[in-house]
């Protein structure tokens, strides 16, 4: 009976159109191998429970102002300035046009936001805060920095730096794939 490979053991695949002369970059490692796998320690897995555990205990911390999860960001994202009209907030907040648009007619009707159209193009309707979505919205930062610190508790300033750079190229490799397969299309 002969033993499975392990991952660190698993050959990469001979490129036939290299010269024999041509130096080879070392293969790239396999972290996960079919046959051991275990979802509870794949890195996706812990990324979407701990974001699962974020998202609730920010829940909770925006309850008695009666938000959700959901609405802070555009909130949010119209307090600095990065998005000023539907298509805009949908994009910068990962949604499409008309689940934005829903989301919107929601915090309207709590009076935190309001659609007004604008001055130059009159088909842009510009999305703005009012005094009381101002209000809401600067308390968001202060709230989601206590949720996020309670969660790094016991780390040092080096290992969250580190986190946060490893965390950066996952990112960058993830926009790298979703790039190259919008390529594809």
């Amino acid at each position: 009976m002969t033993a499975k490979p392990t991952p660190s053991r698993i050959a990469s695949p001979v490129r036939s159109d290299r010269p024999a002369h041509a130096p080879t970059a070392p293969a790239a490692p396999i972290f996960y191998d079919p046959d051991t796998f275990q979802p509870s320690e794949s890195v996706g897995y812990m990324m979407r429970r701990i974001m699962n555990m974020v998202t609730a205990e920010i829940d909770r911390e925006l309850e008695p102002g009666g938000l959700t999860s959901a609405q802070w960001v555009p909130l949010l994202k119209l307090y600095m300035g990065t998005g000023s009209n539907v298509a805009e907030l949908a994009r910068c907040c990962q949604q499409d046009a008309g689940s934005m648009t829903r989301l919107l007619d929601r915090l309207e009707a709590k009076g935190l936001v309001r659609r007004v159209r604008s001055g130059e193009d009159r088909r842009v309707v510009n999305i703005e805060l009012t005094d009381e979505g101002r209000a809401a919205a600067t308390k968001i930062p202060a709230l989601l920095c206590g949720v996020q610190n309670a969660h790094l508790r016991g780390f040092t300033v080096e290992e969250w730096q580190t986190l946060k750079g490893l965390l950066r190229r996952i990112l960058d490799n993830a926009t790298a794939i979703q790039s190259e397969r919008e390529e594809q299309k």
